[in-house]
């Protein structure tokens, strides 16, 4: 018998369904989509079915499978974008404290940094403001920053730069004066960041499963949050990947939930969620 969520859907969709855009989700992108996200998977997918005027998710997988375009959508709708300036502050405080103490000691004056998943692009932002007000003058300091997501709709959100103003409530007035630009007029609530921002960051797409066109090796690579979607083999594969990477004692930060205990012949733990490369 179908259950009572099931019967006031706006369109059929059964566990056949599920699978399908589970199975769909793994091939492509390495996310494993959990047996209780099947209520998320239609809320998400449903939006698309009214917005391509179709009758059936039966037709919405036929137009997905012969409409390479749309996949890009399919991805989008799927992913979750939860983000904040500064989040988890203790990881731009290592840098600021640690990292860049150490490059400087090196005698180097070159940074490169990775943020994967950037989402709508709070996070490399808040990286490049760290190096900036750590006194890193790009005049003298080669700084390069990437910044990547498998979502195309928030990397290009994330590359203007354009947020609303609840977004910075938190920020220190003195940081939002310095490094946030003020709508006006149609623009009012809004703010952008200040190119200055712009100049040290370059966003691309990048799905984690495909080739990684980065060049390395990196200082530190912020992975945050994003491999709680991978299982056990996809999280080690793409580890292997990051160590390879990163300069000898470079960094990898990963998000609160996450721990590399059974990696550690590959990384050390140095901080709260702050891994360091050894080997």
């Amino acid at each position: 018998m179908a259950s009572d969520s099931t019967r006031s859907r706006e369109f059929t969709f059964t566990r056949n369904h599920f699978v399908k855009v589970r199975d769909e989700l793994y091939d492509y992108a390495g996310i494993v989509l959990a047996d209780h996200k099947q209520d998320m998977a239609y809320n998400r997918l449903v939006r698309r079915l009214r917005e391509l005027k179709l009758s059936n998710f039966d037709d919405y997988f036929s137009f997905l499978d012969n409409n390479p375009v749309e996949f890009s959508q399919f991805i989008n709708a799927l992913t979750t974008n939860l983000t904040a300036f500064f989040r988890e502050k203790h990881h731009f405080d290592f840098i600021a404290n640690t990292i860049i103490p150490e490059i400087e000691q090196n005698g180097c004056y070159r940074v490169r940094a990775w943020s994967a998943g950037c989402s709508l692009g709070e996070e490399p932002y808040s990286l490049a403001m760290t190096l900036l007000e750590s006194g890193l003058d790009p005049s003298c300091w080669d700084i390069r920053l990437l910044a990547t997501d498998i979502d195309s709709k928030v990397l290009s959100s994330a590359k203007s730069g354009i947020y609303s103003d609840d977004r910075i409530k938190n920020l220190p007035s003195n940081q939002v004066k310095r490094w946030f630009l003020k709508g006006k007029g149609l623009h009012k609530g809004f703010v952008r960041v200040k190119p200055e921002l712009q100049d040290l960051l370059k966003f691309n797409y990048l799905n984690l499963m495909q080739d990684w066109p980065i060049e390395g090796p990196l200082d530190f690579i912020f992975c945050r949050n994003v491999m709680i979607y991978f299982d056990q083999s996809t999280q080690a594969r793409l580890l292997d990947r990051m160590h390879a990477l990163l300069k000898p004692n470079g960094y990898l930060f990963v998000g609160h939930s996450e721990a590399l205990a059974r990696h550690a012949s590959n990384f050390e733990l140095v901080g709260k969620t702050i891994y360091r490369k050894v080997g």
